[in-house]
This record gives structure tokens, sequence and C-alpha cells, in this order.
């Protein structure tokens, strides 16, 4: 029977993963939100999964749901595997454990030694089942991730998998600009979208579902925003925080102001 929650981290190697994730003394406080805790993965670590995504790094939405790509990027990527007729069957992975602070400490410290030996551990642990089609990058630093693992002797055996690197999901607006521009960006990025399904869909022999695939336009449109499942969560989550409702930011007057609070509102229509 399958769960309608995730059952979090109670196989191996990946309950041992967990118990000893690296702290503040290698993801340093200048440059990681090291304080809210490591948020590791969304998806299945039971050996279904057929697709592996790695992201950049957890914000504050995946701080208080401790799944990782669940915010406007997560939806994105969501709708992205349902192209690809996966409905379930995927995991997710971060570069990072923790949320990146400032604008340059993803690049500053993408080739920590501490880091890249902890994250290449849980590469090697989910290539390792032997049941992953593809892989695709939403982003440069997840990219050098995945570089980093197949240059190292855990990860050359997985070099030939089918991957793809992508934008990250929300890379149009996070580059800044008019709205003219975003709008630009964000075209060249669903452009590129559509290549790599096109690229991957022949590789995953094992979907979900079996669907033709539908071209994304020029922007999202509201059928490409999938909700989250219910079953990629904790249990006892709320629905709504399954949905693209902007139900938590940062809130503050000052950067560390910011950084320490998170506000969450529920959004209308949930209380009767």
């Amino acid at each position: 029977m399958s769960l309608s929650f995730d059952p979090g981290y109670d196989l191996m190697p990946f309950q041992e993963l967990v118990d000893r994730a690296p702290d503040s003394t290698v993801y340093p406080f200048d440059s990681f939100r090291t304080e809210w805790g490591p948020i590791f993965h969304r998806g299945r670590l039971d050996g279904t999964a057929r697709m592996l995504c790695i992201g950049q790094d957890p914000a504050q939405h995946e701080a208080i749901a401790r799944r990782i790509l669940i915010g406007t990027a997560g939806h994105r990527v969501q709708g992205f595997l349902s192209k690809l007729g996966l409905t379930r069957s995927y995991v997710l992975l971060n570069t990072f454990l923790y949320s990146v602070y400032g604008q340059t400490g993803g690049n500053q410290h993408i080739n920590d030694p501490a880091i890249t030996v902890y994250r290449n551990q849980w590469l090697a642990a989910i290539m390792g089942t032997g049941m992953i089609e593809a892989v695709v990058a939403f982003g440069t630093l997840a990219d050098a991730a995945w570089q980093k693992f197949i240059a190292d002797p855990s990860g050359t055996s997985f070099a030939q998998v089918a991957y793809q690197h992508v934008p990250h999901p929300t890379s149009a607006e996070g580059h800044g600009g008019t709205p003219e521009q975003v709008a630009a960006a964000t075209k060249v990025l669903l452009e590129k979208w559509n290549s790599a399904i096109q690229a991957l869909r022949p590789a995953i022999k094992h979907p979900d579902a079996s669907q033709p695939f539908v071209p994304y336009g020029i922007n999202f449109a509201p059928a490409d925003l999938i909700t989250i499942p219910r079953f990629d969560l904790p249990a006892g989550m709320p629905a709504w925080m399954c949905g693209d409702d902007g139900w938590a930011t940062r809130t503050g007057v000052s950067a560390g102001d910011k950084r320490k609070t998170i506000t969450i509102e529920v959004p209308p229509g949930v209380i009767p």
C-alpha cells in the first residue's frame, strides 16, 4: 500500500546520513541560514524513484515543511515532472542542505570539500538503487553538483545516465529587470525546458502515466503549476501547505530580522 505521507528517513543509508548531517562548522553562518536546520530531500527514498532532480537550496516554505522544492520553484518542477509522465516516481535533492544567505554564498562554497563529500554520499545512495533512469539539474550550482559527483569515484559509473541541465525554475524573476525582460527570460527558460523534456522522455522507460507531451508556451500556464502531493510531505502537514499560495514569507525591516523571522499565514478560504 502506498502511504499518503512521506515516512521520512527510516531506511539505510539515509537514516545514518541524516544523523550526521553537517552543521555550521561546514556550512558557515555568514553564507547559510544554518539556524533553520538541514532540509534533505523530497520524494521517494525506497528505491522506486526513476528520476533524480537536483535543486540548489531551500527557502522559507521548505524550512517549515521540512521538504525541498515546495514553493513556487517546486510547483514549476512538479509540472516539469508531470510532462515526463512522473507523478510519484521521483526524488529531489538540493545542492546545499541549508538556505543560502547573501548573493554569493552558494558560489563561494560550491567547491568546499566537506559539503561535496556529504552531498556525493546522498547522490551515491540514490543512484545506487539502480532504478534512476534520468537526472536533471535546475540551475548552475545544481549542474556543478552533478559534475562533481560523476568526477568522483563514487559517481563515475553514472556518467552515462541521461542528463540535462536547465535553468532554475525562478531564474527569470531572480535576475530582475523590467516586466518585459522577465517575460523574455521566462520564454527562453521554457524553450530550454521543452528541449530538455524531449531529450529525457525516451530515457524514462517506466513513467507513472503515459501521456503525450504538451510543450510549455511563452509563460507558465496554470496547468503547468502542479500541486505538491500530500505523499511528499511528513504526516500531519495541512493540505494548504501543498498549494502555491505564498503562505510563508520572510518578514522584518532589516536583513537580520528577515533572516530570523518567517511569517506563516493560512490562505483565504481554508477557515470557514
